[in-house]
């Protein structure tokens, strides 16, 4: 940006020299004005970072772009070498078997819990693609996968994948509970922004910056709600105030970048 701006102010001041110049000067600076803030507005963020406004509000990052740090295989059941970290982006490698056998396959989870939340996350599917943002996971060898535990954000290629077919399994829906409105997600391929905003049982989610759902966690009609999904064979499904999130590994390739949360 720093020299784009020269270049962008020497091209502004030869068009407005020569004859007539004078009476331009101020066509030429509202030009400048309108040139310099579309470019401003071009520039993109560069992914995994936080801004100063970012670091002032207390966002922190969950992925540094370039590590699994912060990150680590559920239960350590596998050494969570499925998970590749590539172009500035955790990668599911569904490729990665031994003996032709899926090899270092399982969600990750974050080695931290957290309680009253915001939430964001960037993810793209891959064809008939199927994974999913959960939160609220308690990590314990009595609890054999996260989603015993922890409610879902579900992130599915809506048209090419079966559960794009079903009510509450579509990409945006907290998974199998509540539907999420309106769809907003973008085309396979494509990155989505995901937001999970959780404070003191108010559950806000976004997909692209529109509010899809909010309903309340933990109370006599959430336990309703569990209660008739197939959560409720697991007594202590969304129950837990606190816990990690996990990024599912359904066996299909993924990428989630810009994962970054603020505390509440």
């Amino acid at each position: 940006m720093r020299l784009l701006m020269p270049v962008i102010l020497g091209l502004l001041t030869a068009c407005s020299s020569g004859p007539g110049s004078a009476d331009k000067t101020a066509k030429s600076d509202s030009a400048m004005n309108v040139d310099t803030t579309a470019v401003v507005a071009a520039v993109k963020e560069t992914p995994n970072t936080l801004t100063d406004a970012e670091k002032s509000e207390g966002w922190e990052l969950l992925y540094d772009g370039s590590t699994l740090a912060h990150w680590h295989s559920y239960n350590k059941k596998s050494d969570a070498s499925a998970w590749k970290t590539e172009d500035g982006a955790i990668y599911l490698d569904s490729n990665n078997k031994k003996d032709g056998k899926p090899f270092g396959r399982h969600d990750i989870v974050t080695d931290e819990e957290f309680t009253n939340f915001h939430f964001k996350i960037e993810w793209k599917i891959s064809p008939g693609g199927n994974s999913g943002a959960i939160f609220y996971v308690k990590e314990d060898p009595k609890f054999q996968e996260t989603y015993h535990t922890g409610p879902e954000m579900q992130v599915l290629d809506n048209d090419g994948h079966p559960d794009g077919k079903i009510i509450k399994h579509r990409a945006g829906d907290l998974y199998d509970l509540i539907t999420s409105s309106p769809a907003t997600v973008k085309p396979v391929g494509e990155w989505n922004q995901a937001e999970i905003i959780s404070n003191n049982g108010a559950l806000e989610f976004k997909l692209n910056g529109v509010t899809t759902l909010t309903t309340t966690l933990w109370d006599d009609n959430w336990k309703k709600m569990v209660a008739g999904s197939k959560f409720h064979e697991w007594k202590s499904f969304g129950t837990f105030k606190s816990g990690r999130f996990a990024l599912q590994d359904h066996g299909d390739p993924v990428w989630y970048r810009n994962i970054k949360i603020k505390k509440l």
